[in-house]
């Protein structure tokens, strides 16, 4: 759910939500508490296990009357039984422990592509910004969301780039999300097409080898996929998506659609589970999910978030 629609400060060459590009969407203030645990309760409803709240804006810095209202939020969601996560730009070490006091399950903060192409892509926030957010957010006990944007016209070793820095952080990423790039009008990547299937559908592949523990989510753009190449991805690999009315401000595959496919191609929604967030090698977080199901933490699963 988009709890701050549009007016964001930052420049990113793919967002609708920029200030600086006129796309035609309106900025709005933030979502009432009700309103948002009133959608929460929606998600729960159809079956999602992790409810998602995104802000645009490129900070935390001096909104503490929204942090308060965000950790209403969490709290709220929590109180339902279901897990959290909030995306909101970048904050500090002290911002990141209220949330985690709050209840805050997972904090999304995407790289989007390597370090070499980033600058093409962004400028009002470096790489080394990126990764400092995630090291507060990891520092907090939170776990990490970070993943990536294909088809901003990056190189297949952008997208190996991009994988390598998350494999290389001090605990693999709890979740990795693959978007695909919706092209918007009035964005200077607004004339793109949409990235081929085999590119995608190999870095769905290489996350999963790369990161074996990590939920690999498909994201922004699985609604342009078919059926057959939503089910190729979670063979491949990808174990959650998200769903919902909306992806932000793009379109989104609706909960009854995804329901019919799941059920269709027998794959079932996972019960809702946190993972300890204290910084272990890869191999201890692959011998953890092997001890506790009995099964490689490979196996294709489908998770309605």
């Amino acid at each position: 759910m988009n709890i701050k629609t549009g007016g964001c400060s930052e420049d990113c060459s793919y967002c609708s939500q920029s200030s600086r590009h006129s796309t035609g969407l309106k900025a709005t203030k933030m979502s009432p508490v009700d309103d948002v645990l009133k959608a929460a309760k929606i998600a729960k409803a159809n079956g999602s296990t992790r409810f998602c709240m995104g802000a645009a804006w490129r900070d935390m810095r001096g909104r503490k009357t929204s942090l308060k209202n965000v950790k209403q939020m969490v709290s709220g969601v929590r109180e339902m039984g279901m897990e959290v996560c909030v995306t909101l730009g970048m904050i500090d070490d002290n911002q990141a422990k209220e949330l985690k006091d709050a209840g805050l399950t997972a904090y999304n903060h995407n790289l989007d592509t390597s370090r070499e192409f980033y600058p093409t892509i962004i400028t009002t926030r470096s790489y080394d910004e990126r990764l400092k957010t995630l090291s507060h957010v990891r520092d907090a006990g939170i776990n990490v969301c970070s993943g990536g944007i294909l088809g901003l016209g990056e190189a297949d070793s952008d997208r190996i780039g991009l994988i390598h820095t998350v494999s290389s952080l001090p605990s693999h990423p709890e979740s990795f999300p693959v978007n695909a790039l919706v092209p918007i009008p009035g964005t200077p990547l607004g004339d793109r097409k949409m990235i081929s299937f085999d590119k995608l559908l190999r870095t769905v592949a290489t996350a999963r080898i790369i990161l074996p523990a990590t939920i690999v989510r498909l994201a922004a753009g699985r609604i342009s996929l078919s059926e057959e190449m939503q089910v190729a991805c979670f063979q491949a690999g990808a174990n959650a998506v998200f769903t919902g009315e909306k992806m932000l401000t793009t379109d989104c595959n609706g909960w009854d659609e995804d329901r019919a496919m799941f059920d269709r191609w027998g794959y079932y929604p996972m019960r809702s589970f946190e993972r300890e967030t204290n910084a272990v090698s890869p191999q201890q977080q692959v011998d953890s999910v092997v001890q506790e199901s009995g099964k490689t933490p490979a196996a294709p699963a489908a998770e309605a978030l």
